[in-house]
Formats: C-alpha cells, structure tokens, sequence
C-alpha cells in the first residue's frame, strides 16, 4: 500500500515547480544590509580612517560611542543622528586623534546647512544633532573648529581645538543647554583675526536670519563654558556672548590674552552681549604682544530692542592682571539702558596691572 502511495505521489512531486532561488547579487545585497545593521547597533563602534568616520557618524544610533584611533583624519565630518537624554551618542579618542578639515571648497548657500557637494571647512559639524558627547580628541588645520547648529544638550570636553581660521567653538542656531568644559583652544582667526573667538555663543542679531529661529534670535541659552585654557593666540575674544542668549555659565577658565588682535573691536577676554549670565572664578592675564582695552566688557546692540541685551549679568570671584596695559577689568557699557536688570560687579574680583581699576560701575559686597 505505501509502495503503490508513493509511487502515485511521484509524478506530481516532479511536476511541481522548484522554490524559487533568489539571485546571487540579492544574497549578497542581504549580507551587506545585515552586516550594516549590526554596525549600526554595536554598543562601540571603533574607526581608523577617515571613512570609517564618516560612515560611523552618518550611521550613529543613541547610547552609541564611535572610538577614534590615533592617527590624522581628513575629511568633512558632520553629524546629523540625534542622540537622546538617556541615550545619548559619544565621539571620543586621544588627544593625537586629530580631526582636519582641508576645505572649504564648492559653492556654499546663503545660510550654512551640509550637503549639496559643499564642504564647509568645518573640522566638525553638528547639525540637528542633539544629545551627543564629544571626548578627548584634537581639532586643527581648519576653517572653523567644532560648529553645533540647532544642536542642543552637546557636551565637549576635554578636546583641543587649535590652529584654526576662524573661531574654535561655536554654539550655534539654538544650540541651547550645551557644556563646553576642560577643553583647550588656542591659535585661532589665522586668517580673519577679527572673527578668531575662542568660543562663540549664539549669533550677531544681522545673522539671525539665518541662525536664529523662526522668526527670533538664536537662542543658544544655558551654554556653560567650565574649566577651560583659553589662549594664548586666540586673535578675538576668548569668549564672544552674543546678544539674545541667556542665562549662561562662564566658570573657572583661564584666559591668557596674549596674541588677542584688536580687529572687529577684539580687545578682551569676554565680551558679553547677552543677559543674566554669571561670570565667576575665571583667571586672566595679559602680556604682548596684543591689543587688549578691558578684561571683561558688555555691550548693547540695538539692533535687537526686545531683548534687554547686555544686561543682568554677575561677575564674582574672578581675578584679573591686565598686564598694565588694559583700563578696567569689568566694563560696563551702560547703565541706563540695563535699570530694569542692572549688571552686578561684587566686591570678591579683584585685579591688578589695570590702569583705571577694577570696574566703572559701584561695586555690590560679595
């Protein structure tokens, strides 16, 4: 009986079509897709090379770190995969990992954003890229150093960034809520002198139409700038505080002035254009060569009348030597245009080498 079964069901079964085999180059596509996927999942992804770099980043998921090796990489390196606040993306390698950028090159649009077979010049670009941590690593031999646009909730710390056309870090298109701390930057505005800041918060009001948001400033807010080596050869300030930010932190740094280059009013180590930021136990000095007028300076554009810009500021606990060439350590530009939020200059900064004193405004105890 199951002999005459089987021998029935013999004619069907060889009747039947084979299971369709998929190509080869299908197989292969698959492989390659999967071994992408797994990339992207691994909890470390280490890079030797410049395009490994670049494909980590443009792959990068959160709670992801990308490990640099020792070594050089050339390239435009941008970042656009949002980390999270309990995952966020981390970038980290040794000191002698060194980030250049050889550009810029191509036609640029009217207001930045990558792509379109532009390079920027940028040694690195976050761009709608929140929650990512930037470790240990250098950047040189740049236009820009690192540039955060629309990126908020960034931590650098511990990168150098030297050696740069322009300036060395820039908080950018409502970068808000970022951390730049025990990082080191030096030799900046090698070829514009005037826009070589240390590090750059927010935007000039002529610039917020392209930086700022929808029809307002750029609120790069809440920025701290902690425990940082500014200088020396930094050719503007040290740190530029642009007007419409707010409530910032400028904490523990160190500032040497020497090489700062006078252009575009670049004559001190903090030029604070934004309002209710504390300015507390920094330490600057002055020696040439240089140009140097104040240690800390506000100003107040009126270029942007509904922000109360340059105002409510505190300095406290910062000690200065002027090198007895700049007139004050804190200068206040104006008083009158700050009465409702005046700023505040406490009796626990003291200063040296100044040839007018320690501020033209009363001092308040503390």
């Amino acid at each position: 009986m199951r002999r005459a079964l089987l021998t029935g069901l013999l004619p069907l079964l060889l009747a039947a079509p084979a299971a369709a085999m998929p190509p080869a180059g299908a197989v292969v596509g698959a492989e390659v897709a999967e071994a992408g996927e797994k990339t992207a999942r691994a909890a470390v992804v280490e890079v030797a090379t410049a395009a490994q770099l670049a494909g980590a980043l443009a792959a990068a998921v959160p709670g992801q770190t990308i490990r640099l090796a020792s070594g050089e990489y050339h390239g435009a390196f941008v970042a656009r995969r949002p980390g999270t606040s309990a995952a966020p993306i981390t970038l980290t390698g040794p000191a002698d990992a060194v980030l250049v950028n050889d550009g810029p090159s191509g036609a640029a649009p009217s207001c930045p954003m990558p792509g379109g077979g532009w390079d920027s010049g940028y040694g690195l670009w976050l761009y709608e890229a929140p929650y990512w941590r930037l470790t240990g690593f250098t950047v040189k031999d740049s236009k820009k150093g690192v540039v955060l646009d629309a990126s908020p909730h960034v931590v650098i710390d511990g990168v150098y960034v030297h050696h740069v056309e322009d300036e060395g870090v820039h908080f950018r298109r409502s970068s808000s809520d970022g951390v730049l701390r025990d990082s080191r930057i030096t030799h900046t505005g090698l070829v514009q002198p005037g826009y070589g800041e240390g590090v750059y918060l927010g935007s000039a009001g002529s610039n917020w139409g392209c930086h700022g948001n929808t029809g307002g400033a750029d609120r790069s807010d809440r920025v701290q700038v902690i425990g940082n080596t500014i200088g020396p050869y930094v050719a503007a300030e040290h740190i530029d505080v642009k007007e419409g930010t707010s409530g910032g932190l400028i904490s523990g740094n160190t500032f040497d002035g020497t090489g700062v280059s006078g252009q575009n009013s670049a004559d001190s180590w903090v030029d604070v254009k934004g309002s209710g930021y504390t300015i507390e136990n920094n330490t600057g000095t002055f020696a040439p060569p240089g140009t140097f007028a104040n240690g800390y300076e506000t100003h107040n554009p009126a270029t942007t009348p509904s922000f109360l810009n340059g105002c409510g500021n505190v300095w406290r606990g910062n000690r200065s030597d002027l090198g007895g060439v700049g007139g004050y350590a804190i200068k206040i530009t104006s008083t009158s245009k700050c009465a409702a939020d005046p700023n505040v200059v406490r009796s626990s900064n003291t200063v040296t080498g100044a040839t007018r004193g320690l501020t033209n405004i009363p001092v308040t105890p503390g």
